[in-house]
């Protein structure tokens, strides 16, 4: 009987071990939440949704903090971009686009690579606790959205195709810039 007892013992050891693994991991999913409805709450403009379906594509986020959480962010949406562009080298190889679309979209090209370039040296200051340097950077690549659209609204009737890529990667800054405006406020 004891034998017994000790083999019982033995089989579920094992699970009780891995039993705080369970609750670390759903902890854990909860700060991805908890950070989203922060940020939404903080900036009106962010979508809860948006924000939490970005950070849960890293499957690091399952166990960052909220630091972590901010640099995921930031990587992501530097991944954005760069997907941009090349979904805009895509849209110049297609010969149906008249001249003035296609000047757009190599204006947006060289604003999207400006936009990398600004929330690669963002993120160093974001990783450095340079909350208000990474603030500037954040907002001066969101710019680039804005700018994009801008350039196809200023001739009448034409529309843009990147409308829903620059909505997104503008989301995204939001959220760069809504990790850093609380990490800088917490640090204070």
């Amino acid at each position: 009987m004891t034998k017994k007892m000790n083999y019982k013992n033995l089989l579920i050891y094992p699970w009780l071990c891995l039993l705080p693994l369970f609750f670390h991991s759903s902890l854990s999913c909860d700060s991805v939440h908890q950070a989203c409805r922060k940020l939404a709450d903080r900036d009106p403009d962010l979508k809860y949704h948006f924000c939490v379906a970005s950070l849960e594509s890293d499957p690091r986020s399952r166990t960052a903090t909220l630091e972590e959480l901010g640099v995921i962010s930031v990587m992501v949406t530097i991944s954005n971009a760069t997907n941009l562009k090349s979904y805009i080298f895509e849209l110049l190889e297609d010969k149906r686009l008249d001249p003035y679309s296609k000047g757009c979209l190599r204006d947006c090209l060289e604003l999207y690579s400006d936009a990398i370039d600004k929330l690669r040296n963002a993120l160093d200051d974001f990783k450095n606790k340079h909350y208000i340097d990474a603030k500037q950077g954040f907002t001066s690549a969101m710019d680039a959205s804005g700018t994009c659209e801008e350039g196809f609204m200023e001739k009448e009737g034409e529309a843009s195709p990147l409308t829903k890529e620059d909505e997104r990667f503008f989301q995204l800054c939001a959220m760069d810039l809504a990790f850093a405006t609380i990490l800088d406020k917490k640090s204070l």
